[in-house]
C-alpha cells in the first residue's frame, strides 16, 4: 500500500484510535444533551474513520510480516554469499595448485629432453645422422597421455648413451 510509505506508524494507530473513540462517543454517549444533536454525523464519520483505521492497521501488519520475511531472506543470502566465497576460494586454490603441478611436470620433462638431446647431439660429427632417441619419444608420449614417467630423478640407461656417443666408422 502506497499510503503506508507516506504515513508514519503512529498516524495509522492514531486514526484507528480516533475511530474507536468516535464510535464510543456516537453510540454510548448519545444521550448527553450536547451530543444528541450531532449523534448521527458522529456515528457515520466514526464508522468511516474506524473502517479506514482498521484497513490501515491490517495493511501495516501485513507490511511488517513482509519486512520480516525480507530480513530472513537477506540473512539467508548473506549466509549463502559467505559459503560461496569460501567455496570459490577453495576452487581457486585447487586451480592454482593444479597449474603449478602441471608447470613443474612440464619443466621436468623439458629438462629431461634437453639432457637427452645433448647426449645424442651429433652436430659436431661429420656425416652423422641425428636420430631422435627412444627415451625422448617415450617421454613425449607419456607427457601427452598425462602419465609423465619422467621427473628429475629419472635414470638414463648408459648403454644407449654410449651407443649414441660412439662415432660412426669411416670407410
Amino acid at each position: 500500500m502506497w499510503i503506508l510509505s507516506i504515513l508514519p506508524d503512529i498516524a495509522i494507530h492514531a486514526i484507528f484510535a480516533i475511530g474507536i473513540l468516535g464510535l464510543i462517543v456516537g453510540f454510548v454517549l448519545g444521550f448527553i444533551p450536547g451530543i444528541t444533536a450531532y449523534k448521527l454525523p458522529i456515528q457515520i464519520i466514526s464508522i468511516l474513520v474506524f473502517s479506514l483505521g482498521l484497513y490501515l492497521e491490517g495493511g501495516l501488519a501485513d507490511n511488517m510480516v513482509w519486512q520480516l520475511r525480507v530480513k530472513e531472506m537477506e540473512a539467508k543470502v548473506a549466509k549463502a554469499d559467505a559459503a560461496s566465497a569460501k567455496v570459490n576460494t577453495e576452487i581457486v586454490e585447487k586451480i592454482v595448485t593444479k597449474n603449478q603441478i602441471i608447470k613443474q611436470k612440464g619443466d621436468d620433462i623439458i629438462k629431461y629432453v634437453d639432457r637427452e638431446i645433448v647426449k645424442y647431439d651429433t652436430k659436431y660429427l661429420p656425416g652423422a645422422i641425428c636420430e631422435i632417441p627412444k627415451e625422448v619419444i617415450n617421454a613425449h608420449n607419456a607427457a601427452a597421455s598425462g602419465n609423465a614417467i619422467v621427473d628429475s630423478s629419472t635414470q638414463i640407461p648408459t648403454g644407449a648413451i654410449n651407443k649414441a656417443a660412439t662415432p660412426p666408422e669411416k670407410k
